[in-house]
């Protein structure tokens, strides 16, 4: 590579190669370094932040180049409280990176004291407070006159004919502006005003529409736009949807020309895209009944076994001996002894038993 370079006569500042090849400072930090360094005596008793306003270094890359600055010995800042209690900063900025205490060797050396500054540029304290002088003169008592008492009204001072004092129906009409005189509310009410206090589900729906702005800022609303949005919200809440799925659904598929009103883009949402409210709950199945114990049966004739069976109500016979009961009741009737095919022999036995019993005979 080749350089070529010619020394200036003048209007040059001599910056050494610990700062310029320095790899732990950006740019801003070396080029606000030489800047002030490279400033008259008269200019230095301004502060680091307006001087680096010169350089257009605002907000986050001049606290960024003041922090490099500070970290590596170049600048030192110091604040105190003087006598009338206002507080003061010095900074001090040098070409060589210095100690705490060498820091504060040099502010020493350049102190008012010393001869260094003037006091001109040092801030200047206020008084401290002193005792007021009291006013001239004593006390004195109030002054009495003046007053003139309330003409009183009977009737030497009113006459009946002489009607000083206004009807009733005139009065009327006078007091009747006092209403007027409140203010009305308006559209979104009165801030002043303390209104019953807003539902749990309709402040949750409230808090998830102002924090959209938080994902994006095209969404932002108002207090009150938020409101009247917040009853179409509270249907997804009570329709099941939880808050972190309503705001999921109101910034998914954001539109591709952007949004231009985000009270009418959320409005057509919460409108259109409210889920179906759920079918109601199917009624509650009744439960079965109790289970009973099981009991002897008493349709066995004399001699028989006996058998168990359990109960579906008051009954005292089991099916087979009911069955057998009703058959004997025919065969008495018929007198005749023909079965069905399906009857089981046990019903056999115990419906020709029970027959002959109603017939006044042994088996």
């Amino acid at each position: 590579m080749l350089r070529h370079a010619i020394a200036p006569s003048s209007g040059w500042t001599k910056a050494p190669h610990t700062v310029v090849r320095s790899l732990r400072m950006n740019s801003d930090a070396k080029i606000l370094l030489l800047y002030v360094q490279g400033l008259p005596d008269s200019a230095t008793d301004r502060p680091l932040g307006e001087l680096a306003r010169k350089l257009d270094m605002k907000g986050r890359s001049y606290q960024q180049a003041k922090k490099q600055l500070t970290e590596h010995g170049y600048f030192h800042e110091w604040r105190s409280q003087g006598d009338g209690g206002r507080w003061t900063t010095e900074q001090l900025l040098s070409n060589t990176p210095l100690t705490r205490d060498e820091a504060g060797a040099v502010r020493a050396k350049l102190s008012p004291e010393a001869g260094q500054l003037t006091h001109h540029e040092q801030p200047p304290c206020p008084r401290p407070p002193s005792a007021q002088s009291p006013t001239v003169g004593g006390p004195t008592s109030r002054p009495v006159g003046g007053y003139e008492p309330e003409e009183e009204h009977d009737e030497k001072n009113n006459p009946p004919n002489q009607p000083t004092e206004p009807a009733p129906e005139s009065a009327a009409p006078e007091s009747a502006p006092a209403p007027e005189s409140a203010p009305a509310p308006g559209p979104e009410g009165d801030p002043g005003e303390e209104g019953p206090p807003p539902s749990p589900q309709l402040w949750r729906a409230e808090r998830v529409l102002l924090s959209l702005r938080h994902s994006r800022r095209e969404l932002l609303l108002g207090v009150g736009e938020a409101r009247a949005l917040a009853g179409k919200a509270v249907k997804w809440l009570e329709r099941g949807v939880t808050e972190s799925d309503l705001r999921h659904a109101l910034l998914a598929e954001p539109p591709k020309e952007g949004v231009r009103s985000a009270f009418g883009f959320l409005g057509h949402r919460l409108t259109h895209k409210c889920p179906v409210p759920a079918a109601p709950a199917a009624p509650p199945e009744p439960p079965p009944p109790p289970v009973r114990a099981l009991i002897a049966c008493t349709g066995t004739g004399m001699g028989a076994e006996e058998h168990l069976f359990r109960p579906l109500g008051d009954e005292t016979e089991c099916a087979d001996c009911r069955r057998a009961t009703a058959y004997a009741s025919w065969m008495v009737e018929a007198d005749a002894y023909d079965f069905p095919p399906d009857m089981t022999w046990r019903q056999r036995v115990v419906a020709v038993a029970k027959a002959d019993a109603l017939r006044g005979r042994t088996a």
